[in-house]
């Protein structure tokens, strides 16, 4: 047993508002440490104490007791790009497949058309659904893509009682490539675009555990003023801006057609690489443009269910050289699940097929590793890793608890080998975001399920009707 710097030896907390105990704990601190039949205090809404059950035993009267006795406590997964307003559009595309081909790619001529004829109290649907979703699958913080009506996903997230950032998606352009364009409904002016940023992020600043951040769609869809004028916000504002870059072939030969460049090429041309701005995906990338992203710290997402459809990730080699990216889901409209274990899974076989492959490297990165860069990636990837990506006294109480009683855990004694390897979001038993038990023994404490269920067995028929007459209208004229 490994004991960290503040273990059992150390004065026992008082006052304390959450004790849990009897569980083994995967820190992932620096120092890889674990601990045996542990136990966590917590007060407020951070880590205050670890070490044994013993010891945690002798803690007076904490205000509640969780006993964790056959599970593992880590930190919450942190989900570095998620689409909120796609949740109810979960598996359209694959019935629509069914029907014939579809057309590419599909970001244009699906999700965005989608999202442009949800209403408010549709994004709010959404956001429940997705935000529920995410805890019961151990996720317990997200960055938000960029969707409409982003204060109704901060009123969701903000019920549900998970951490994250919502964002605005954003278009100031339409360029009308391939036949289609932009529906008008999610179309700005750059000004619009905008202020309509900044109102975003100013509007959440006094929240404590959802705040705002700025977003660009894309370089396609974005005119060089408002990325310019976006990332000096962004950088007096000090957050971030979350969009998508080097996704696939047609934004790698739209930058080289228009610009003479390629996308991050386009963005250094710019002066807007820098910490500040997150780049989701980040697929297709020249050594030189990976060199730009560890030349100005930008950040980067890594959607492992999707990615290695369109190219080979550079995720071995921007981990290694301390650029912080994590792993994202891409939405339930892309994925189809939301549960970043099995991101993290698919990651370990796409990085086995394309770098063990070609360099004869069995393991290039271990189910141990890319656990980190979920938790300890996505932490950084977010700005919060002072806060949140480790259980640490000090840091926030973002902690889930794993049962490890199933039958294809048995006999795995190590508790980081379980959590890396044979550990799937529905293993995860009790969630706790910021102090707060949102998710106790699988069920949600946040929110009325039964209700939620019969809301959106009700509005989803009504979505689904006007996505369909969109598509079609779409598919025969381009979006209205």
């Amino acid at each position: 047993m490994t004991i960290p710097a503040n273990g059992p030896d150390t004065a026992l907390p008082t006052d304390i508002d959450l004790l849990i105990t009897g569980c083994d704990i995967v820190t992932m601190d620096p120092a890889g440490t674990t601990l045996s039949e542990a136990a966590i205090a917590v007060k407020g809404n951070a880590i205050v104490w670890m070490g044994s059950a013993a010891e945690g035993r002798k803690i007076e009267r904490p205000a509640s007791v969780i006993d964790g006795s056959g599970q593992i406590a880590m930190p919450g997964m942190i989900d570095a790009h998620i689409h909120t307003a796609q949740q109810l559009l979960r598996g359209k595309l694959s019935a629509l497949r069914s029907r014939g081909p579809l057309r590419n790619p599909p970001w244009k001529n699906y999700y965005v058309p989608f999202e442009g004829l949800l209403e408010p109290e549709d994004v709010y649907l959404s956001g429940l659904v997705a935000y529920t979703n995410m805890l019961t699958v151990g996720t317990t913080c997200f960055a938000e893509a960029g969707g409409p009506h982003p204060t109704e996903m901060a009123r969701a997230a903000i019920e549900v009682g998970i951490r994250g950032f919502v964002s605005l998606s954003t278009v100031d352009q339409n360029p009308a490539f391939a036949g289609s364009s932009v529906p008008g409904s999610m179309l700005m002016t750059t000004k619009e675009a905008y202020d309509r940023n900044i109102a975003l992020v100013k509007s959440l600043s006094a929240q404590e555990r959802v705040k705002g951040w700025l977003s660009l769609r894309q370089i396609i869809v974005c005119s060089p003023e408002l990325i310019q004028s976006l990332s000096a916000a962004a950088r007096e504002m000090g957050v971030k801006i979350h969009t998508h870059l080097a996704e696939g072939t047609y934004e790698v030969d739209y930058a080289l057609e228009h610009y003479g460049k390629r996308p991050t090429e386009y963005l250094d041309d710019l002066g807007v690489l820098g910490r500040h701005l997150h780049c989701a995906h980040s697929i297709i990338l020249t050594p030189e443009e990976v060199d730009l992203y560890q030349r100005h710290d930008v950040s980067a997402c890594h959607c492992a269910l999707g990615n290695y459809g369109v190219g080979i990730p550079r995720l071995q080699e921007m981990w290694r050289r301390n650029i912080a990216i994590g792993l994202g889901t891409d939405g339930a409209a892309a994925a189809g699940s939301l549960d970043l274990f099995a991101v993290a899974h698919a990651a370990r076989i796409g990085q086995s097929a394309s770098i063990g492959h070609p360099y004869h490297v069995r393991v290039p990165m271990s189910a141990e590793e890319l656990l980190a860069v979920a938790v300890n990636g996505g932490a950084r990837a977010l700005g919060l890793e002072r806060e949140i990506g480790s259980l640490e006294t000090g840091k926030r109480a973002d902690i889930v608890l794993i049962d490890t009683n199933n039958i294809d855990q048995f006999s795995a004694g190590d508790a980081l080998f379980t959590a890396a390897n044979l550990t799937v979001g529905r293993d995860v038993r009790t969630v706790i975001v910021d102090g707060r038990t949102v998710m106790k023994n699988r069920e949600i404490l946040s929110v009325d399920m039964d209700q939620l269920r019969f809301k959106l067995s009700r509005r989803l028929p009504q979505i689904m009707a006007r996505f369909d007459q969109a598509i079609e209208h779409y598919g025969k004229r381009g979006p209205a």
